[in-house]
């Protein structure tokens, strides 16, 4: 199913799994004690053992019940979250996984100790599905719950759902316009609920035709982060507060990709169009959209595949939009005709009515290794974002690009599971992202 919406929902999703993949990687080799030796002839006592007992086998990788996985998690917005992940791995006889299990305890400085409980099911290429749940010390509440089938577009339909609430406090707007000031930067809280359904006609096995219905409530509420001002005090006349939209949207889709996780060849193109409302098919629009999102996969070299992405959002008619419906870049994630990504600035930096943005990655796999469970690949990956967002339609997109150029390293345990860690460079600095699934 494609143009499926954030994970994160607005925020960086976590570097845990790729360091669970890695840390697995280290127990599998702590499993590895090298060639066996011969036994030299007569009776020998056996060597006493020096396995850890009782609590220090819990903190071993070649012991524990469990991949004891340190959590580091870095998003310009919401900083550096340090905790601890108990990751449960489980494979099938050819060493794909089918199901991750991972609670956390985790710390922020902004909201203090917090919980997740994760699941992650991949019961075949076909059929996925997910649910997180989290709680933290101050604001942050979450609820995720995701089911996808039919994502190879085998038979003649494909089915996605998705139920969201979430309350994030880490969230900036510095203004409107392609030029807003850094000094403008604020904070507020967004609190989220949303329900989504897709479901495609496969015209063929390369040709879909999607429908997406979306109701979304959100209600943006007072920042809570010290140091910086909350969104009323400079930005009072954005439609702060509770608003609602329900969201219609038809695409069509051409995709020749080889793989949908993991691609190494083949496109993906995509064109669409939509309105939301308050309530209802009939009611006052508040706003049309109109776009169009490609990517292109190239294996130019063993191991090495170029990859360029190009994204194009317009609003032709607009009727009271709060901000956050508005077109938008910034940030490590990219949603088919939602945010883009610009990994020099955190999620969201510009607003506007209308955004183009593009991207080009080498993806070349530097290393290999056998874990317990899978078969991890290891992926360096160079990269430069541009991007811009505009007030009028015919505008050149192509002019006052904002530059990022950067770097990113990869996990994958295929078929279905990519961590990532992206630091990209912009005129505001530097920013690094993590999170599963490739950007785009």
């Amino acid at each position: 199913m494609n143009a499926a919406p954030s994970r994160s929902v607005g925020r960086s999703a976590r570097s845990w799994l790729l360091v669970a993949l890695l840390a697995s990687g280290a127990r599998a080799a702590a499993y590895d004690d090298g060639p066996a030796q011969a036994p030299a002839p007569g009776p020998i006592a056996p060597p006493p053992s020096s396995e850890p007992t009782g609590l220090a086998r819990w903190f071993n990788p070649s012991t524990a019940p469990f991949i004891p996985v340190p959590e580091i998690a870095v998003d310009p917005d919401s900083g550096t979250t340090l905790g601890v992940i108990p990751t449960w791995i489980q494979a099938d006889e050819n060493h794909q996984i089918r199901r991750i299990i991972a609670p956390d305890i985790i710390y922020n400085p902004n909201f203090g100790i917090g919980a997740h409980g994760r699941v992650y099911g991949y019961t075949s290429g076909d059929e996925q599905w997910s649910v997180e749940a989290g709680i933290k010390q101050r604001v942050e509440r979450e609820l995720d719950a995701e089911y996808e089938f039919g994502r190879q577009r085998q038979g003649r339909w494909s089915f996605n759902t998705t139920l969201i609430y979430d309350i994030n406090g880490t969230p900036r707007f510095y203004g409107y316009r392609n030029n807003s000031r850094k000094s403008n930067e604020t904070n507020y809280t967004n609190h989220q609920e949303r329900a989504q359904m897709q479901v495609g006609l496969n015209l063929n096995h390369a040709w879909q035709l999607l429908y997406t219905a979306r109701y979304q409530v959100v209600d943006v509420r007072p920042g809570t982060l010290d140091k910086i001002p909350s969104i009323e005090t400079r930005f009072g006349n954005a439609r702060l507060g509770t608003n609602k939209l329900l969201l219609n949207r038809l695409s069509l889709v051409y995709d020749t990709r080889d793989d949908l996780t993991v691609p190494s060849r083949g496109m993906e193109l995509i064109a669409y169009g939509g309105a939301a409302s308050r309530h209802g098919l009939l009611n006052e629009s508040l706003y049309s959209e109109a776009g169009a999102d490609g990517r292109i996969f190239w294996p130019v070299a063993a191991d090495t595949v170029l990859v360029g992405h190009m994204a194009i959002h317009y609003l032709p008619s607009t009727h009271h939009v709060p901000f956050w419906a508005l077109s938008n870049i910034g940030g490590g994630d990219s949603v088919v005709g939602g945010e883009q990504t610009l990994r020099g600035f955190g999620a969201g930096r510009f607003y506007d009515r209308n955004s183009f943005s593009s991207s080009v990655e080498m993806r070349r796999k530097i290393l290999t290794f056998d874990a317990t469970s899978s078969l991890v690949d290891v992926e360096f990956t160079p990269f430069i974002d541009v991007g811009r967002v505009f007030a009028h339609s015919g505008a050149f997109p192509f002019k006052q690009l904002h530059y990022v150029g950067g770097v990113g390293f990869r996990g994958i345990a295929r078929p279905f599971v990519v961590g990532y860690v992206d630091i990209g460079y912009g005129s505001e600095g530097v920013a690094a992202f993590t999170g599963l699934n490739y950007p785009f």
